[in-house]
């Protein structure tokens, strides 16, 4: 297997000084999927049009912003309970005890994951993202990935039964134009939503309060006017994106991008985290600026294929990051920057850890 590096000064080989914008792997197949999993290969992220846009169709009016606008409320008030859960100890784990509860909690509540089992598919979850990294990792994550499926099957099963007020009763039920999904597409939509309806959002609280914590600056800026919090939101997005590179595309036929051919059937990974940084989009590109206008980054994405769930990880942001600078006025990190760690995986990115005190 061959691969090249396209990197930003336009060569194959590029200059090392430079970021890369996308990896290619020449002459390659879809990889191997076991036949346990081949359900998941069924997920929107994977598929092109007319299936990518008949599934969105089915799934989309969950996460309009109107809707979405409507978990305002459980959503500040799930916050505040977190904060003051943590306050009278004065120090915690930004990540463990907040960026992670809240989203889970949320896109758990949303598709009507009990309380109690919510501990378990965000277990699974971890191991599922951190496996990208290598293949030892993919292979040692096939038995979480076999539990998390064997649990959105019961689900389903559940509210097929017992369908409730939730977003699992509703998919169940869905029907547009005499359209429904199939099991697999169900079983794959549902996987999606629960993965990537949390990993992402703690990734953007995370990255984001770390950037925050280490330009001073721009957080007395944010906390002595709060109404600059959806600028900065964006600017966390772009700065440190919560997704790193995009999922896997496949060339048709050969094509010639800044003086590098890659052939036909070559399977390519953009680098979003990278055309975050660039500087003929960005002026001052690495330099983190909460009233930055025109930030037009891509950390959501685009085209047909824009994340779905943009409008719920906005909101979640806004509010967590406001709650923390209204709550703990003192907030620090506990350790020095340097010493953070960042999880493993090729697609998203995230600090494991954000000791912080107050």
């Amino acid at each position: 297997m061959k691969h090249i590096i396209i990197y930003t000064d336009g060569g194959s080989r590029g200059n090392p000084g430079k970021a890369a914008i996308g990896v290619v792997f020449c002459n390659e197949k879809p990889p191997w999927v076991p036949s346990a999993l081949q359900p998941l290969a069924r997920n929107m992220l994977d598929l092109d049009d007319p299936d990518h846009a008949r599934l969105r169709t089915l799934v989309h009016k969950a996460f309009t912003p109107k809707l979405i606008e409507t978990l305002r409320t459980s959503i500040e008030t799930l916050t505040e309970d977190l904060i003051s859960a943590a306050k009278p100890r004065g120090r915690m784990d930004l990540i463990a005890d907040f960026a992670l509860p809240l989203p889970v909690a949320v896109i758990s509540g949303m598709l009507g994951v009990p309380k109690h089992e919510q501990h378990k598919f965000h277990r699974w979850s971890s191991a599922i993202v951190s496996s990208q990294s290598s293949k030892i990792g993919a292979l040692k994550a096939l038995p979480r990935v076999f539990s998390f499926l064997r649990y959105i099957r019961r689900l389903v099963h559940l509210k097929s039964v017992q369908p409730e007020n939730d977003l699992t009763s509703a998919l169940i039920q869905a029907d547009e134009a005499g359209d429904k999904m199939s099991v697999n597409e169900l079983l794959a939509m549902i996987f999606l939503l629960l993965v990537a309806g949390h990993e992402t959002t703690v990734n953007l609280i995370g990255n984001g309060m770390l950037a925050l914590l280490t330009h001073p600056d721009q957080m007395s800026k944010l906390r002595d006017d709060p109404t600059l919090v959806s600028s900065a939101i964006e600017e966390m997005l772009r700065f440190d994106s919560p997704v790193e590179m995009a999922t896997e595309r496949y060339t048709l036929e050969s094509v010639q991008y800044s003086g590098t051919t890659i052939p036909a059937g070559a399977r390519i990974y953009v680098v979003l985290a990278s055309a975050n940084r660039d500087e003929q989009q960005f002026e001052r590109a690495n330099e983190f600026d909460i009233t930055r206008a025109n930030n037009r980054h891509l950390s959501f994405g685009m085209g047909t294929h824009y994340c779905l769930g943009a409008p719920l990880a906005r909101l979640e942001g806004q509010i967590a990051v406001t709650a923390l600078l209204r709550r703990l006025p003192n907030l620090r990190l506990r350790v020095p920057a340097d010493e953070i760690k960042w999880k493993p995986g090729l697609v998203l990115r995230g600090v494991k850890s954000l000791p912080v005190e107050f």
